[in-house]
């Protein structure tokens, strides 16, 4: 087999080659004077299973990037082409919520099926039901595997630790985590007047005196974490820790969670985040090694369930 990367995420890239043990493929990825993207692999991989590292994440020319790397791919007469995107980007337009609107999840793997991907493999994906949405297997990967050894080192039970869930969305994410913690659930009833904003209604459990964990898939501009952090505090909570996946942090996040109330925040390294961008508070765990151990097994012919045991 043979590992390559786009532009999106090139440090994550080479830790999964690095734990995979072979060195990330050579490839070409520059612009022609008009702005135009240009692909070229610049070694032979006819008869290989090729594997292509790239979010669709913002901007567009990640995702142009990806589907121009698989068309290149499988005109080279590569065996199988699997798309790892640790991050789904235009996940969260997975359904038609009004009038004159696209279903933009869908119609992103489209484009990728028509480029005649074999196999896709993502990590904690915004919606579940997105894997129906194209014939191609798709394999779903879960942060916990990398996040849940961080968390457990907080050494709470039932009595002094709690998981919060921010919203609805992320309720049967956040009563996994709780369940194999051994800690209790909470639930926020959230309400979003217009996108990108969030406001508490409710707050559904017992917070006093307790330690919090707030688990999401993903901080976008961080409304949702900052709002259920002051919200625990109010409630009673002794402290308040943030766990996402995708750092999306867009807008005023940053500053949002500099300002918080929360008093650490983890996230993954799914999406890059600039040097200018890291505060006292915020860590980064890698989940490099869950995307490598797929991939391995992916080649092998394993099962891929078999890493969530």
């Amino acid at each position: 087999m043979k590992i390559f990367s786009g532009n999106s995420n090139l440090p994550l890239a080479r830790k999964i080659a690095s734990y995979v043990g072979i060195p990330l493929g050579s490839v070409e990825l520059n612009k022609f004077s008009d702005g135009e993207l240009r692909v070229a692999f610049n070694e032979n991989i006819r008869g290989e299973d090729v594997f292509i590292i790239q979010s669709t994440n913002p901007p567009a020319e990640n995702l142009m990037e990806l589907l121009l790397m698989l068309d290149a791919a499988k005109r080279a007469s590569a065996n199988t082409v699997t798309a790892i995107m640790p991050y789904y980007g235009y996940a969260r337009q997975d359904r038609k919520d009004k009038p004159r609107v696209p279903i933009s999840a869908r119609m992103v793997l489209d484009l990728m099926s028509s480029a005649g991907v074999d196999r896709m493999v993502t990590m904690d994906l915004h919606s579940p039901q997105i894997q129906g949405f194209t014939n191609v297997p798709f394999d779903n990967l879960y942060s916990r595997i990398a996040l849940f050894n961080k968390l457990q080192d907080y050494n709470l039970d039932f009595d002094s630790g709690v998981v919060l869930a921010p919203d609805i969305g992320s309720a049967k994410m956040s009563q996994s985590y709780a369940k194999k913690l051994g800690v209790g659930f909470a639930l926020i009833d959230k309400r979003r007047p217009s996108p990108n904003i969030a406001e508490v209604a409710n707050l559904i459990g017992d917070l006093k005196g307790r330690h919090v964990f707030i688990i999401d898939d993903m901080i976008d501009t961080a409304g949702t974490i900052c709002n259920a952090a002051q919200a625990a505090i109010e409630h009673g909570a002794k402290s308040v820790v943030a766990i996402a996946t995708h750092a999306v942090l867009s807008g005023p996040a940053i500053l949002r969670l500099k300002d918080s109330a929360l008093t650490k925040i983890i996230l993954s390294d799914t999406i890059p985040i600039a040097e200018e961008c890291l505060f006292e508070k915020l860590e980064i765990i890698s989940v490099a090694e869950v995307f490598a151990e797929a991939i391995q097994r992916i080649n092998a012919g394993d099962s891929v369930s078999a890493l969530f045991k």
